[in-house]
């Protein structure tokens, strides 16, 4: 097998690797035990106007005598807001949100170009050509000028800096390094339609370095998101639904009361990573 062939099979299965995993993450996510009960208002799902000033069902005499108002529509235009926009992002870190948001939107356009890409092996009229290569354009710009803001921003802002683990700027560099090495290998050596048909047919040969580089990167990376930070895309359903908004009753008899029982039942056995939660050393406690 050559290797244009190997890089071929292997972007395939990092796709299908990367949809597996991100499914996996979530099935783990939704099956974990009850959460430490935050519930932060506002809560959107809360009925009867009290979602838009921060009220809550038990502002009610006897609120465990009634039935409960919730608002399920609310509830699933405020996660859309923040999963297509970043919402909370936008109101509290307005100078962060640009270069995040310009990251984050560039990707979604990626992934949609990706799929058009996909549809273009088989049905490719000159309009649809033309519209495919406009979302690559965009999609390549609002990501790549993105992450070198959050970059820039990340280095020179001290606070930020002072946060910014080594695996952070990695994440950051990797994502811009796929980024830049699939737009050269566009505009300056070989056509993505062309590059796509070979991939997807499994007959791609005499590749050029670059695009074999760009892909093996990018299969990388597929790879790397469902098991790193980045993954948020996934966790971010379940922190607003199961943890931040999650303002059920813990009524006798109920639902929230068994899952109690459980998580009691079966503690968790993690610890903290921090000097300052560690047994003392014997040569700490003579200081």
């Amino acid at each position: 097998m050559t290797v244009d062939m190997l890089v071929s099979v292997f972007i395939l299965l990092a796709m299908f690797g990367f949809f597996a995993l991100s499914l996996r993450k979530a099935y783990k996510f939704a099956h974990m035990q009850i959460h430490a009960r935050l519930d932060l208002y506002p809560v959107p799902k809360e009925g009867g106007g009290r979602a838009a000033y921060g009220g809550s069902y038990m502002e009610e005499p006897e609120w465990w005598t009634k039935p409960r108002k919730i608002d399920r529509v609310n509830e699933a235009v405020d996660i859309m807001k923040e999963m297509l926009f970043i919402k909370k992002l936008f109101v509290h870190q307005r100078v962060l949100w640009w270069a995040s948001y310009s990251m984050h939107l560039g990707i979604y356009v990626m992934l949609g170009w990706s799929v058009l890409l996909l549809v273009s092996v088989a049905w490719h009229p000159d309009w649809y050509v033309l519209v495919v290569t406009v979302v690559g354009v965009v999609g390549f710009a609002l990501s790549t000028v993105g992450c070198v803001l959050l970059l820039v921003r990340r280095v020179s802002d001290r606070v930020l800096a002072k946060y910014t683990t080594p695996l952070e700027y990695f994440n950051i560099v990797l994502l811009l390094t796929v980024l830049l090495t699939g737009a050269y290998s566009w505009l300056f050596v070989a056509s993505p339609f062309a590059v796509a048909a070979q991939v997807f047919t499994l007959s791609a040969t005499d590749l050029p370095p670059i695009v074999l580089v760009h892909l093996a990167l990018l299969g990388i990376m597929f790879l790397y998101i469902p098991l790193s930070k980045m993954s948020h895309y996934v966790g971010k359903f379940f922190c607003f639904h199961k943890v931040l908004w999650d303002n059920d009753p813990n009524l006798p008899g109920s639902s929230v009361e068994r899952r109690f029982e459980d998580a009691a039942a079966h503690p968790a056995h993690t610890g903290w990573s921090a000097a300052k939660q560690q047994a003392p050393t014997s040569e700490s406690s003579k200081g």
